[in-house]
């Protein structure tokens, strides 16, 4: 709220008024004094409520005059590398706010002098979009003044896209969010640009951030698994924002996903034995066999990436050779992979005898006919499958399949280029504009 300037005529005369009104108000019959006095003050109200009254009460004048900017006129388009300036003339008044929005309705964060002279932009300008500036000023004498300017700003020659994944649809509460961008993106300063345009919204709301697993892919997770049953909404608000020198977001689309049931499938492989829950309730215990000694099953949380009625198995593929002892090359049904170099749980009718009791496979997880068939049918994509108690390494993060699990909260937070600066939902909060010192 700005502060009438003593100095001001108008100002002055209120005061005087108020003086005059306190000074000869009776004391000795307090109720009728106060409504004197509040009589009185209506109509020094009324009085000044005119053309000639309080400069608060009063509309804004046509400060056309006194408002200058860098922006272009006509049909020529402002350079979007370059800061925008609205200055005042000085003589008359100075600048008490500045509001500039483009098309997407987005505020353009700027900086006013304390002498309200000068006004400057402290982000870049959108490019290929068209800006709204409204500038309130006020004179000497307090009297509010206003102007509006508008321009747009050349589009970009060289945009950055983003692809959301993995496709609409409905997926277990360990489906991370992913983000695939067109170009890399390199230094703190250009990724935090980038976050901040991505934007994922759950419903029920959920704590989660972006981790960068390399320059062109980010993940995103929540602080703990998805809640069932919730709706995942993905966006960008970087079309036209700038990510670096030369270089500017592009519209990307949208994505949906919902989540299923909370379906978690723990195996056990020292005790040889998966146990199946659905929303916290167990559904099913499961004789299975791992990893023997040398091929131990990974530890660590995984998320089912697909579903194979029947997959060719070889032992060449993991580096077997065919004459060798281990070697092996078999029809495999009901295949639910868990990592991308070949990790399944699948039927083993052939190890049915060592299920429950023996770890005999070369890293899969083997169970019989009928049990792998009901956890095909039961799981989906994005749904957990952790292993415990294996010899094996942990699942690592990011270069076999979704092991975002695996790190803790505070790791996966460090993986971002906002860290501390993040709000709940990934975003940041910026001054759009700065009024000055009085």
């Amino acid at each position: 709220m700005r502060v009438p300037r003593l100095q001001s005529p108008r100002a002055l005369k209120l005061m005087n008024l108020l003086s005059v009104v306190t000074m000869n108000t009776p004391r000795i019959r307090p109720v009728v004094s106060c409504t004197l006095l509040v009589m009185t003050l209506v109509a020094g109200a009324t009085a000044c409520g005119g053309p000639h009254g309080h400069p608060l009460a009063e509309q804004p004048y046509d400060a056309a005059d006194e408002i200058t900017s860098n922006a272009p006129e006509g049909n020529k388009k402002a350079d979007p590398d370059k800061p925008l300036e609205v200055t005042a003339s000085g003589d008359d008044g100075r600048i008490t706010d500045v509001a500039a929005v483009d098309t997407a309705g987005r505020h353009l964060a700027g900086e006013l002098s304390a002498d309200g002279l000068r006004w400057h932009s402290t982000v870049p300008l959108a490019a290929g979009t068209r800006y709204t500036v409204r500038v309130s000023v006020e004179d000497d004498d307090g009297a509010p003044g206003s102007r509006t300017l508008s321009f747009e700003t050349a589009p970009a020659k060289k945009l950055l896209n983003v692809t959301f994944g993995p496709h609409a649809g409905t997926y277990g509460v360990g489906q991370p969010i992913t983000a695939e961008l067109s170009a890399p993106v390199k230094g703190k300063a250009a990724r935090a640009t980038v976050e901040r345009a991505l934007k994922v919204r759950s419903t029920p709301s959920v704590t989660g951030s972006w981790y960068w697993v390399d320059d062109k892919i980010l993940h995103y997770r929540p602080q703990t698994y998805w809640p069932a049953r919730a709706t995942i909404e993905v966006s960008s608000n970087m079309a036209g924002i700038r990510v670096t020198k030369g270089l500017y977001g592009a519209p990307a689309k949208a994505l949906k996903i919902t989540t299923g049931d909370r379906i978690e499938a723990i195996t056990d492989a020292a005790a040889h034995s998966m146990t199946v829950k659905r929303n916290g309730e167990v559904i099913n215990t499961i004789p299975v066999t791992t990893g023997r000694p040398g091929f131990d099953t990974r530890n660590g949380v995984k998320v089912v990436l697909s579903k194979e009625y029947s997959v060719r198995m070889r032992g060449e593929t993991i580096g077997i050779s065919e004459n060798s002892s281990d070697g092996y090359d078999l029809m495999v049904y009901y295949a639910t992979r868990v990592t991308w170099s070949g990790e399944y749980v699948h039927a083993a009718p052939w190890s049915t005898g060592s299920q429950g009791y023996a770890n005999v496979s070369h890293g899969c997880t083997g169970m019989s006919n009928a049990q792998a068939q009901w956890f095909f049918n039961t799981v989906r994509e994005g749904d957990l499958v952790s292993v415990v108690g294996s010899q094996g390494a942990t699942m690592t993060p990011f270069d076999n399949g979704y092991g975002d699990w695996n790190l803790s909260w505070a790791k996966w937070q460090q993986g971002s280029a906002l860290q501390n600066n993040a709000t709940p939902d990934g975003s940041t909060v910026e001054a759009a504009r700065l009024r000055p010192e009085v």
